[in-house]
């Protein structure tokens, strides 16, 4: 986000992927009752979603609900796409027009508030940034202070990775000149960066941590993927993947925005209810089963990590404030944003309430 990231939209390919995984229960349908569906669609709002690696497992809800029919389900039409190398990052094109909603994680609000451009979270998916900081084993990183002459490999310069790599050297005690950062990417490009030896860590997500443990290239070293292991390292809940948008484009269309946080909100409930392999069984095959992982080590992953996800889409107590302490300790002013302007709960609310669930994640107030 205006970092020069280095993305591209593989809008197609995705959207394509998700159709026809959805594409069973139209198929078994009569013509006329396909007629009336293809008709209720043409009258839903459409809204231009796209996510910052939609194949990621911190990401996977928004695919998910695409999966369990939701966005048509609560009216909506939503068309999915995901940043890759080569073009922009989901936050850059939320934000200046590209797509309307951005898959995203809740800190770039304040990164963007930062710098006049007001952008806002509506739904909170994670209380914990899914991340792990994995390492040779020769390089023998066992906590932040550890990475002191080490470099370490994150998504792209500027990146949300880059920013958390930051804090977690400062909070134990290293200056950003003790180390050194490089893009690495995700995925296959992260696993060839720990292999060829140009970087000694990456932080990265499931599913690359369970292959660079599959393949003995890597060992976690920090454990940034629970709630226990953020509060550890962090001394807080550090809430990441969320839903975001521009904050004029959300008073325009607020029965769009609001039908998209149905669809989410009740794609959190979902995947509190059902295991890890009923998850991955609802995902697109090659999300799950691909060069870098099998099925079954994706599920044992999913299985690790599931805790992360929050069940009903509520930013949680405390954890804006842990995101404002991130962003003042990498350097970030501060100064002119407000937390409660940052995120706003009603969306999840109203969601909860049109779904009949109760919230269980103790909300964050106007202080975080």
């Amino acid at each position: 986000m205006m970092k020069n990231k280095i993305y591209a939209v593989g809008a197609a390919g995705v959207i394509a992927l998700s159709l026809a995984a959805c594409g069973t229960s139209t198929a078994s349908s009569t013509s006329s009752s396909s007629g009336s569906a293809a008709a209720d669609t043409a009258s839903m709002p459409t809204v231009k979603l796209m996510v910052g690696g939609i194949d990621k497992q911190i990401y996977l809800p928004y695919q998910l609900a695409e999966q369990l029919g939701y966005y048509q389900k609560y009216g909506v039409k939503v068309e999915l796409s995901t940043e890759s190398q080569g073009g922009v990052g989901a936050e850059d094109a939320m934000a200046s027009g590209q797509v309307d909603m951005a898959g995203a994680w809740y800190v770039h609000t304040v990164d963007f508030q930062s710098k006049g451009k007001n952008v806002i979270n509506l739904v909170q998916l994670s209380g914990a940034p899914g991340e792990r900081i994995m390492c040779s084993p020769k390089a023998n990183v066992k906590t932040g202070a550890d990475l002191k002459g080490k470099t370490v490999g994150v998504t792209d310069l500027g990146s949300g990775t880059d920013e958390l790599t930051q804090f977690v050297a400062a909070k134990a005690g290293l200056a950003k000149s003790d180390y050194h950062t490089i893009a690495v990417g995700a995925g296959a490009t992260a696993i060839a960066a720990i292999q060829r030896g140009s970087a000694d860590c990456v932080m990265t997500t499931q599913p690359t941590v369970g292959a660079l443990e599959n393949k003995n290239l890597a060992v976690p070293a920090i454990d940034l993927a629970t709630a226990d292991g953020a509060k550890a390292a962090l001394g807080g809940t550090l809430p990441s993947a969320g839903l975001l948008a521009q904050s004029d484009w959300v008073k325009t269309h607020e029965d769009a925005a609001q039908k998209v946080v149905n669809a989410l909100v009740d794609t959190m409930h979902w995947i509190s209810t059902h295991s890890a392999r009923d998850i991955a069984d609802k995902l697109p095959q090659s999300y799950v089963q691909n060069s870098t992982i099998s099925k079954d080590q994706y599920v044992s992953a999913l299985n690790q990590d599931k805790g992360q996800f929050l069940p009903d889409g509520i930013m949680p107590a405390g954890g804006p404030k842990t995101i404002f302490d991130e962003e003042k300790t990498i350097g970030v002013d501060t100064s002119k944003v407000n937390i409660a302007d940052t995120f706003n709960q009603k969306y999840a609310q109203a969601a909860l309430k049109l779904e009949g669930y109760t919230a269980t994640t103790t909300p964050a107030g106007n202080d975080g």
